[in-house]
């Protein structure tokens, strides 16, 4: 189950957080194994957010978590797309956002570790 919080300044409305939903969930399957069923998704606004000491009113972070592992090449084309569709949905462009990508070996789910 791969998990992806979304952070960012603006505040947003359900229609925006929507369309970052849908591309998510469309944009994980370039990852194998990967697909919109088991994928769970955070969008947080409204945040207040620095950079360098400095507020940013156009900033966003997003923090993916798969179980397992996966090739360079996969995230790289994960985290291309995963910034289109938020710059899109957003407005926020691409080169103000960052990712952090975690892998697992061991997740929780149904009540028991896998």
């Amino acid at each position: 189950m791969p998990y992806i919080s979304v952070n960012v300044t603006k505040t947003l409305s359900d229609a925006q957080k929507d369309a970052i939903m849908k591309g998510l969930g469309e944009k994980i399957t370039v990852i194998p194994g990967k697909n919109e069923a088991a994928l769970m998704i955070d969008v947080t606004d409204g945040h207040t957010m620095y950079l360098a000491g400095t507020r940013r009113e156009e900033l966003a972070y997003l923090d993916v978590k798969i179980y397992g592992e996966t090739e360079f090449a996969y995230k790289k084309a994960f985290t291309e797309a995963a910034f289109q569709v938020v710059a899109d949905a957003t407005g926020i462009p691409a080169d103000q956002m960052y990712l952090t990508f975690s892998q697992f070996e061991n997740w929780g789910t149904k009540g028991s570790m896998k």
